[in-house]
């Protein structure tokens, strides 16, 4: 194509047209491009969008806050139609809002400064242009930040991402209740052990997952709005009168949020550390579901659903790979990353302020996006698995030599019991089974040249591997 005005100063060094020049929105990461529509659900709590209106809305609560109280001689209380004006502000903000605060951020150059103008411009229409100085009143950035943060990330985790994986957990939870009697083989180092059920195993994991998210439902999410130092001296030195403490106090709790009382000028993001640390944890547990899961699949105990029109490989069109959990466990990972240092970095901060943190949390929506994109793709992952029972028995037929720890248990008790004949069990269960393959038959012959009593001799020959679960299906009931 001929270069033109148009193209010739939009080009990459390489000669190459420029994507960014071309006038469509070309997300650059993957969750505002590919994965965009599995995240959706937190761009209204984590975006700078999100934050943005999570600023308005504290700094309107603030302004309804100070005149209820009655905090400061000469502003009165908003009548309920001003008050419903002001909230108005907040849940009418959508893309023009956004437009008009970059706008204002274009010429502060400063964010919060930005959405306190933006709020002042709305009080004349309001009828209450008298109180444009009580916007921001008292404040630093970090007071309306850190509360801003708090109440996007627990919205992000208590109506987003803890009802995904919830909905996770209780899948899994299914599928150990619908298999908790179906017979496995377990493998411990990668060998052939002692027999368990599917269902139980299962219920391990949603057992482990459910303990994290029963922390992550406790989080404590922490504010304050105390001033540049976290001594309430503006306030003090403008209104001596007021108790900062409880008007700060109430405000907070009245956000649903738990109140800080010592803080230097950022709220010491502890909490979120904490959250941080569970949601990796979960992560964590949930990339070791995959990569067993996987493992299951390759040996065949899972068979998966193909998806029609779906191809598996460009050149091998038997295969039905299994992507969900591969593309999961890299999810996980870039997650958990991002999490950890999210930890380790928002709990430090030099003397009284710096911006580290500033530039950190901006990454949080991406860190819990990996994570809400990979519970979607373990869920559709699960909902293709069907339960191969044939290969289970299967395998189970060709390892008899795992009934060697029921039979050495039996005349350990038999032994107790008198029973004479029954030394070294386990020398001899070792000399029959360690590194050789035991069938049906061999098996039986040996028990029934131990001289056992009749009961126990009775018992062994009745056991399969198949049977030799225990309680396995009972423990299933832990979940309930």
């Amino acid at each position: 194509m001929p270069e033109t005005a148009a193209t010739a100063d939009t080009r990459t060094p390489s000669g190459r047209l420029a994507l960014a020049a071309s006038g469509e929105q070309i997300a650059l990461g993957p969750l505002d491009g590919r994965y965009k529509s599995a995240v959706a659900p937190l761009v209204d709590y984590l975006s700078e969008a999100a934050l943005n209106r999570d600023r308005v809305a504290v700094e309107v609560e603030w302004l309804i806050h100070l005149t209820g109280d009655n905090v400061l001689p000469g502003a009165g209380p908003l009548t309920e139609d001003q008050q419903q004006q002001l909230r108005a502000i907040v849940t009418e903000f959508d893309a023009s809002s956004v437009t008009e605060l970059a706008e204002i951020e274009a010429v502060t150059v400063h964010d919060v400064k930005a959405v306190e103008y933006y709020i002042g411009r709305r009080l004349p229409a309001i009828g209450i242009e008298n109180l444009t100085a009580m916007v921001h009143f008292g404040c630093t950035s970090e007071d309306i930040n850190n509360l801003s943060y708090a109440l996007g990330v627990k919205g992000a985790v208590e109506d987003v991402w803890l009802p995904a994986a919830r909905a996770l957990v209780a899948q899994i939870g299914k599928m150990a209740e619908d298999n908790r009697a179906v017979p496995m083989l377990s493998r411990t180092h990668g060998q052939p052990a002692t027999p368990t059920t599917l269902g139980k195993e299962l219920a391990v994991i949603a057992h482990r997952l459910n303990r994290q998210l029963e922390r992550i439902a406790r989080t404590e999410y922490l504010g304050k709005i105390n001033g540049a130092t976290g001594t309430y001296a503006a306030h003090v030195a403008s209104v001596p009168g007021a108790d900062w403490q409880q008007v700060a106090k109430s405000f907070v709790e009245k956000l649903g949020l738990t109140w800080n009382p010592l803080t230097t000028q950022i709220e010491s993001h502890d909490w979120q550390a904490e959250l941080y640390a569970d949601v990796a944890r979960f992560n964590r547990i949930l990339h070791n579901v995959c990569t067993d899961i996987w493992s299951y699949i390759s040996i065949g105990y899972f068979a998966q659903i193909p998806v029609a029109g779906a191809t598996g490989s460009s050149t091998m069109p038997h295969k039905v790979n299994p992507i969900r959990f591969e593309n999961a466990e890299a999810n996980l990972e870039i997650s958990s990353g991002l999490l950890d240092v999210l930890g380790s970095t928002l709990v430090t901060s030099r003397w009284q302020r710096d911006l580290t943190d500033s530039s950190s949390q901006r990454n949080i929506g991406v860190a819990f996006g990996h994570s809400l994109l990979a519970i979607s793709n373990v869920a559709k992952g699960l909902e293709r698995l069907d339960v191969a029972e044939d290969v289970l028995a299967g395998d189970l037929d060709t390892n008899w030599e795992v009934l060697g720890e029921a039979i050495q248990m039996v005349m350990r008790a038999e032994a107790i019991a008198g029973v004479e004949g029954m030394e070294n069990p386990y020398e001899r269960l070792k000399d029959l089974t360690r590194g050789q393959r035991v069938d049906a038959a061999r098996m039986q012959e040996f028990v029934q040249g131990l001289g056992l009593s009749a009961d126990a001799e009775a018992r062994l020959l009745a056991l399969t591997p198949g049977k030799y679960t225990g309680i396995a299906d009972q423990l299933v009931d832990h979940l309930k």
